[in-house]
């Protein structure tokens, strides 16, 4: 399928707040971070809560299920992106309630739709780092 699992994985760039969260994706799984004071799940990874600014967080495995919440599909990009257009943009609204930017890979993008249930796969860079995409669950 044109713009599916070949899509460009680009190295990401992390720091030490963030670096719990692409580890795990490196090793195939989905780290997030939840607030004990309020129980908000944080997206993006960070040290403190955006709802009530609380610094005990603590780190869980997401269960990496979700559902299409918005998506566009992109016909024509610039750069090496282009050559593997269409592929498809999305939000994801995780279980655990956060909504998060990345691609549906290895679904035909005619068959996408809004509320279609997807499950998260981990797409390994070259340099051993991996990107969060999402696939038909």
């Amino acid at each position: 399928m044109p713009g599916q699992t070949d899509l460009p994985t680009p190295t990401p760039n992390t720091n030490l707040d963030d670096q719990r969260f692409w580890d795990a994706l490196a090793e195939d799984r989905l780290e997030l971070p939840r607030c004990n004071s309020c129980e908000t799940v944080v997206w993006y990874p960070r040290p403190f809560c955006p709802e009530c600014a609380s610094t005990d967080v603590e780190w869980f495995e997401a269960s990496g299920q979700g559902t299409v919440y918005s998506y566009a599909v992109t016909h024509k990009a610039p750069g090496n992106w282009g050559a593997h257009a269409p592929y498809v943009i999305a939000y994801v609204e995780l279980a655990e309630g956060p909504r998060v930017m990345t691609n549906i890979v290895d679904v035909d993008p005619a068959q996408i739709e809004v509320g279609m249930a997807v499950r998260a796969v981990f797409h390994a860079g070259k340099d051993g780092g991996a990107v969060l995409r999402f696939t038909a669950a």
